[in-house]
């Protein structure tokens, strides 16, 4: 795409490769450049804290390298105060939904040309509806870091000099990118759509029997209070009937779904000709498709209702009511779940106090200083919530049977993703998933992560294959505690502490 790319250098895009590795040299130049520009600020740095695009369109971990870039002159002393800007973007429709669904799935997306770009004129005549960018409020890191870093060990050594930054440093700027990917999702705009696709994805049998209109509309509606209870920001236009804004939003999508005699069906792709007999397989992709599609644009509302939902598990799982147990299992939840949602390093007990507060403000509990008791009219809600969170935990339970199977003692990630996507594709078959989101590459992705992160999967330092040992005794025991095998009274109550 040389002439695209042209036309975005010319525009002041600044191209960088997308893994650096152990080349000193680019990361020293590439590190000069952005400190020029924050020292200098003759024109505003604009980069994207996580680092790389989204295909299941929910929040992505950040990255530290940019922003380390960024904050190292004000670390230095080299500038007064940083003003970090966080910007959040929402769309109605993303173009290429369906590719990022097989995507994840393990298709390989098409090459990009600009030719391919030309021929796509039909694509860019549909309608996507509207995209909406928010300009937060300037963020003051010199405000945001009082306190937490001592500024004076740069005194002791040239500013020029390059240096490896302290544990307080890393930790600080963790801290800070995170804060911005979380009020990033703050300031995202939901649209109807989102939330008629978390109840749509909560309906059995969408393709065949499909779901009465004025039942998801109702619901919709009622899902809507629940949002603004929690904090969330609507584009739910005010002008127009309730029923056009819901309609208008399914008509929008009628790629994948469609209205039908009353009812609401998911759209399948069609049948491709093929001479060769086609294997139970692939009809497994072909239903996964839409499937996280509709996920996808769940995925844009997650965010606001994350921290109840994983308090309503709490209190599923654990049949208890007090506080103490709930903490703990909340916090055994949010580590597990580290790398699938934001959160905030070190503010466990700020998000579970987020968590009562809202189910609380929606009359879902009652909560004193020793317990959190449902209330008579909380039920509704609780099963929403445990119901939007089901398919991750489904799916993570699925990567732990694989993993405690025998024979699996050593794996690499490569070995992994394909292993675990024929288990859930054969778990669909027989019927025991009834999730297709445990074939995402993404979710496989972080429940690596997240074991490695947890000490559960160690890294085998004579390997040149990036293999990891795998503690099955470890993976079988947060399988159980997810399941409730194990009592919430064993469970480490210390905010943030690892399994």
């Amino acid at each position: 795409m040389r002439v695209v790319g042209e036309i975005i250098r010319r525009s002041g895009a600044v191209f960088i490769r997308r893994t650096i590795g152990s080349d000193k040299l680019y990361w020293a130049v590439l590190s000069e450049y952005v400190k020029t520009i924050v020292k200098k600020g003759f024109a505003p740095l604009e980069f994207f804290v996580e680092g790389l695009r989204s295909r299941s369109l929910k929040s992505l971990m950040p990255k530290f390298g940019m922003m380390h870039m960024v904050l190292e002159p004000f670390f230095k002393g080299e500038v007064y105060d940083i003003k970090l800007v966080p910007i959040s973007l929402s769309y109605d429709r993303v173009m290429e939904e369906s590719l990022l669904a097989q995507e994840l799935l393990g298709i390989p997306k098409p090459k990009e040309s600009t030719m391919g770009l030309l021929k796509a004129r039909k694509v860019l005549q549909e309608n996507y509806g509207t995209m909406h960018v928010n300009f937060g409020r300037p963020l003051s890191v010199r405000h945001l870091c009082q306190g937490k870093i001592n500024r004076s060990q740069y005194n002791l050594i040239p500013r020029d000099l390059p240096q490896k930054p302290s544990g307080e440093v890393q930790a600080c700027v963790s801290w800070l990118a995170y804060l911005m990917v979380r009020t990033q999702e703050e300031g995202v705009l939901i649209s109807p759509w989102s939330l008629m696709a978390c109840l749509l994805l909560q309906t059995p049998l969408l393709t065949e029997d499909g779901l009465p209109w004025h039942q998801l509309a109702e619901k919709t509606l009622w899902l809507r209070r629940l949002v603004l209870d929690f904090g969330g920001h609507l584009n739910w236009p005010g002008k127009v009937h309730d029923q056009d804004v819901m309609s208008s939003a399914v008509a929008l999508h009628h790629s994948l779904v469609r209205l039908q005699a009353g009812r609401v069906y998911l759209v399948q792709e069609e049948e491709d000709e093929r001479e060769d007999p086609r294997r139970p397989e692939d009809d497994v992709i072909k239903a996964a498709v839409p499937m996280l599609m509709l996920a996808s644009y769940r995925n844009q509302c997650l965010h606001v209702f994350v921290r109840p939902a994983l308090l309503a598990i709490a209190i599923h799982v654990t049949k208890s009511v007090q506080r103490d147990e709930l903490f703990a299992f909340f916090c055994f939840l949010r580590d597990l779940f580290g790398n699938e949602f934001i959160f905030i390093p070190g503010e466990s007990s700020q998000d579970f106090e987020e968590a009562c507060a809202l189910l609380r403000k929606c009359g879902a509990v009652h909560t004193s200083e020793q317990e959190v008791m449902v209330s008579n009219v909380g039920l509704e809600v609780l099963s929403f919530l445990q119901d939007l969170l089901q398919p991750f935990i489904d799916s993570y339970q699925v990567m732990f049977v694989y993993l405690c199977k025998d024979g699996i003692n050593v794996i690499s990630e490569k070995q992994f993703l394909p292993a675990v996507r024929n288990l859930a594709t054969k778990l669909i078959l027989s019927g025991e998933l009834h999730t297709y989101e445990a074939l995402s590459s993404d979710m496989q992705k972080n429940v690596f992560s997240a074991l490695r992160r947890l000490e559960t999967l160690t890294k085998l330092n004579a390997s040149e294959l990036n293999e990891y040992r795998v503690k099955k005794a470890a993976v079988g025991q947060i399988s159980e505690i997810l399941c409730g095998k194990i009592p919430p009274q064993i469970l480490q109550t210390t905010p943030d502490a690892k399994l």
